[in-house]
């Protein structure tokens, strides 16, 4: 029983880290930002309760087949992922596009302007995305403070019951 409880205290540990890791710590790294789907617009390449790390994209790499984040209004806090499906140019020079969700039956109605795209999806994990839209940002700091912490105890407990262990076969 002993052994059992180990296995899945490991496996918790090894599951933990692992989302804290894909879900916090490798966006920072890379200067991305985690993001949830919450619609079912790009099923099924990515499905409500998906988390998708978009990374910061220059307009000129920005084509046809692009899955990107952007702001459905400059400034504000809403935003989609949708495929680029045409590339355009705006009256002023600037490039624009008009995108979709791989589940929609027809593009988007507004074109999206580089300053709406908060970037270009780097990578997506499935299932993800629901645990990170459970918890707010303060609650997500509280949260990997904890998972930390607790990691460390588990630790020491280990490191306590093999000393004692040692002591006892003596």
């Amino acid at each position: 029983m002993r052994r059992f409880g180990q296995v899945v205290a490991w496996a918790v540990i090894v599951v933990s880290t692992a989302a804290v890791t894909v879900a916090v710590l490798v966006p920072r790294i890379g200067g991305a930002t985690p993001y949830t789907i919450l619609t079912g617009s790009m099923r099924p390449h990515l499905p409500p309760g998906t988390l998708v790390v978009a990374k910061p994209v220059r307009p000129a790499d920005v084509h046809v087949g692009t899955v990107i984040t952007y702001q459905l209004a400059s400034g504000e806090r809403p935003v989609v992922t949708h495929r680029v499906v045409e590339v355009g140019t705006a009256t002023d020079g600037t490039a624009r596009w008009r995108t979709q969700g791989d589940a929609n039956p027809v593009p988007d109605a507004l074109w999206v302007r580089p300053v709406q795209v908060k970037g270009r999806v780097w990578y997506a994990v499935p299932y993800l995305g629901r645990a990170n839209s459970w918890i707010s940002g303060e609650q997500r700091h509280r949260a990997t403070v904890v998972v930390a912490l607790g990691l460390f105890a588990y630790a020491a407990l280990m490191l306590a019951g093999t000393l004692m262990d040692r002591r006892a076969r003596r």
